[in-house]
């Protein structure tokens, strides 16, 4: 599969990103009505390889890959809108939400299409013997600003100058308009295990389920604990976002965190070729 990102601040490709992948994507994507399946390849021979194999698997290669069209209709995809500090949600972003918890708590809904993935993969778990619950879903950019306005003010209590005290609170919690949790899109998980929105939730039942089949669903694990340095938020094994199942499937099986996976498909959109 051949994704591009443009990460934040314009940083250049990882090394890891800019390789062909060596895995094979199988998932199925639908776009405009057409199914596709992606086989990433290495883009480089191995050194044993003969001049004939060699030559024919650059060409398997080559044609594997997802055309300009095929990348820029899933970057057109709503459920592949990027949200992150240097990304605002856009203005004219309007969707309908769906209770998907306790109906007298507050942020217990998403977008409906998320809200009704959720609730199905919920009962998936509780069908294996796991209880998930929805901790915090959709939040109006209002509150988004509440959040990160108390927790900027936190770290002025600590002493920190009023630069660093909101870049301290970018960190944990996104300014408003730039968390994809006000898109309706991000959820927020615990269980009976951990209710607490700690890492210590990689270590429940919950998240080894979610790990394994959250996919299925359309949710990824937004903040994995080895993509910090470009997520630029701490690793969150709690924090899980709707992109659909056929998007799920292509970032999963790519290794790649969201924001990679938006750069690769970005450059292909822009028929650029990813080499190593």
């Amino acid at each position: 599969m051949n994704l591009s990102v443009h990460p934040h601040h314009r940083r250049h490709l990882r090394p890891a990103v800019r390789r062909v992948l060596t895995v094979t994507v199988v998932a199925c994507i639908a776009v405009g009505g057409a199914s596709f399946v992606l086989h990433s390849r290495s883009a480089v021979p191995a050194a044993s390889a003969t001049s004939t194999s060699s030559a024919s698997a650059a060409s398997e290669a080559e044609s594997s890959l997802l055309t300009a069209r095929q990348a820029q209709a899933i970057l057109d995809d709503p459920r592949m809108v990027l949200v992150n500090h240097t990304n605002k949600m856009p203005d004219d972003h309007t969707f309908t939400t769906k209770a998907c918890g306790s109906a007298t708590a507050v942020n217990k809904t998403l977008q409906t299409e998320a809200a009704d993935a959720f609730l199905a993969m919920q009962a998936a778990a509780a069908k294996d013997g796991v209880t998930i619950w929805m901790q915090s879903g959709y939040r109006s950019v209002d509150y988004q600003k509440n959040l990160y306005d108390q927790k900027t003010q936190y770290f002025r209590n600590k002493g920190l100058s009023e630069a660093e005290a909101k870049k301290q609170a970018a960190n944990i919690v996104n300014p408003p308009g730039y968390s994809e949790h006000n898109c309706g899109l991000a959820a927020d998980l615990n269980s009976p295990e951990h209710t607490d929105l700690t890492e210590g939730f990689e270590n429940t039942e919950a998240f080894r389920w979610l790990s394994a089949h959250a996919v299925e669903y359309g949710f990824i694990l937004r903040y994995p604990k080895n993509a910090e340095a470009v997520t630029e938020i701490t690793y969150e094994p709690w924090h899980w976002r709707y992109v659909g199942p056929e998007n799920a499937a292509l970032i999963q099986q790519s290794g790649l965190c969201f924001e990679d996976a938006v750069a690769v498909l970005q450059k292909l959109a822009a028929g650029e070729k990813i080499t190593g």
